[in-house]
């Protein structure tokens, strides 16, 4: 694992293990192996996560990978910025941000976060439905009893360039540690769809019904009903019928249906057509 970690980002075993035998032949008394640590962990992924505005399930939804947790955040990665770290005000270099939450447009400090962490992070992640399409949020019209004038609510790709998004609402603890695996292999493959999702605008049931039922490509799976948050997404006769007064427009229904990104080719060898 850590060999295919360091390769993905530019580290190596290799040229290391010279200069430790250097240092022992040159000086045997004074073992210098110890000091070779902090440069290994060095090379693990250096994560951010940042949260905006949303309800905070997508960190919940973090925090439930119970039973790789431990592995990921001690072996595999480094947690170099995050609300949690009280003790560091300045934005580090990062090689994965993870950003959870619309940008509210009256909020300065978001808007100096967000754009900011574009500037300091090798790939930023749209994390969860909010910061992908601004799901519930724009509908936000000011006026709240605590923030009354937070009124613009976008998705963070309106304000910067977005290399991978990671849907749902929130998004699953599964995905979550896979595409965090992935990073860490350079498995790019398992990452185009996060990659390709990152350019989707598609937030509500109706998209749906008019890119994948109308054209054809709907094998009445079932998967957008199962994603849907608020149970707007129905079945009807074996095809997906939208409730928009259910809808929040969170884009689960459309980034979950298979026929939504999967090539026209890849399609075509899966199915032996």
């Amino acid at each position: 694992m850590f060999d295919k970690l360091k390769k993905a980002f530019g580290g190596s075993n290799e040229p290391k293990a010279p200069k430790v035998e250097e240092k022992v032949e040159a000086a045997p008394v004074e073992t210098k192996a110890p000091a070779e640590e902090p440069k290994a962990a060095s090379a693990k992924p250096r994560i951010g996560y940042i949260h905006l505005s949303g309800c905070t399930g997508d960190a919940m939804s973090l925090t439930e990978n119970y039973d790789i947790l431990s592995t990921v955040l001690t072996d595999m990665v480094d947690i170099v910025y995050g609300q949690t770290l009280v003790d560091l005000w300045e934005m580090p270099e990062m090689d994965l941000c993870l950003i959870e939450g619309s940008v509210c447009l009256q909020d300065e400090h978001s808007v100096h976060e967000l754009l900011e962490a574009r500037e300091k992070s090798g790939l930023i992640a749209a994390f969860g439905s909010c910061a992908i399409t601004g799901c519930f949020t724009t509908f936000a019209r000011g006026g709240q009893q605590a923030q009354p004038k937070h009124e613009s609510f976008l998705p963070i790709n309106a304000l910067i360039k977005v290399d991978l998004a990671l849907p749902g609402c929130p998004v699953a603890p599964e995905m979550i540690a896979k595409a965090v695996v992935a990073l860490c292999e350079g498995d790019l493959d398992y990452l185009k769809p996060a990659m390709d999702w990152a350019a989707c605008d598609k937030g509500c049931g109706c998209d749906v019904l008019t890119n994948i039922i109308r054209q054809g490509l709907c094998t009445g799976c079932g998967t957008c009903a199962l994603a849907c948050p608020t149970r707007a997404m129905g079945f009807s006769e074996g095809r997906p019928s939208c409730d928009r007064d259910r809808c929040i427009k969170c884009g689960s229904c459309y980034m979950m249906c298979p026929r939504s990104w999967l090539p026209e080719s890849r399609i075509k060898k899966e199915t032996g057509l």
